[in-house]
């Protein structure tokens, strides 16, 4: 299989999940004397990655929580703007496999409606803790979404959505957090934290077997682990290394509503 209307090898999509509190909102996690709108996420960590991806070339698609669009309009507005793709994950990282289906559906179209209202009409979901609901493609079709990015391995339509599917191995979160302890033990036999250095020799690896097979991956990191120097070479690294794909001519990477949309013609 080729990709892109340039019949590329292989398709790559960048991505990047959560900004601002809304997750630590949800789990109860912020502070209540803490003024609301000025995450270091959004005011330091978001910048420097806007730059990062222009200097470099690359476009990216971000999910970010429907409650940014309340505390965060301008900087959702920018990501866009940018060429950056916005999409949707919740509205305040809730848990999506435990919802409830009209729960799903009222915060599907509650953060629709968030994001339209800033022009930023969201064309794909991942769902926070990477797992959907029995009712949630059909919920997802309804509400006009045209792509999901939940976990998985194979890039399949459904319900007449795509998905683009990406694997917890690869996310800075399972080798960066604690919590992330018993994913790393099934998967690694060990659960201790890994090293920036450990993520970008994984990266490497997946870029070489992605262009290998001629398939298609999904990168993803967060912008409020972007918070160390070697985090942050460690992702450049890895982007540099997309950027010299694309310019050797193998690999196709855009924003996952373009891929999203090539698949579906």
């Amino acid at each position: 299989m080729s990709w892109g209307l340039q019949r590329r090898r292989a398709a790559i999509a960048v991505t990047f999940d959560n900004l601002g509190e809304a997750a630590d909102l949800e789990r109860g996690q912020w502070p209540a004397d803490e003024p609301l709108g000025q995450h270091p996420s959004v005011t330091r960590a978001l910048p420097w990655l806007l730059g990062a991806l222009r200097e470099i070339g690359i476009r990216a698609t971000f999910f970010v929580e429907g409650l940014n669009a309340e505390l965060y309009p301008q900087a959702l507005q920018d990501l866009s703007g940018a060429g950056h793709e916005v999409a949707y994950h919740g509205w305040s990282h809730e848990t999506w496999a435990q919802l409830e289906s009209t729960a799903e559906r009222e915060l599907l179209g509650r953060g629709v409606r968030a994001l339209d209202r800033l022009g930023l009409r969201p064309a794909g979901f991942r769902p926070p803790g990477g797992e959907l609901g029995t009712q949630s493609w059909r919920a997802l079709a309804r509400a006009g979404f045209s792509y999901c990015s939940p976990a998985g391995h194979a890039v399949q339509v459904r319900d007449e959505l795509v998905e683009l599917p990406f694997a917890w191995s690869v996310l800075d979160a399972f080798h960066y957090l604690p919590h992330f302890d018993e994913r790393r033990r099934a998967a690694l036999g060990d659960s201790g934290v890994l090293s920036p250095a450990v993520l970008r020799g994984r990266l490497a690896g997946v870029l070489s077997e992605t262009v290998r097979d001629g398939g298609f991956a999904t990168l993803l990191f967060h912008p409020f682990l972007l918070d160390s120097a070697p985090r942050r070479e460690a992702m450049l690294a890895v982007l540099q290394d997309v950027r010299a794909l694309v310019n050797e001519g193998a690999v196709w990477c855009a924003p996952m509503r373009e891929i999203a949309a090539w698949i579906q013609a």
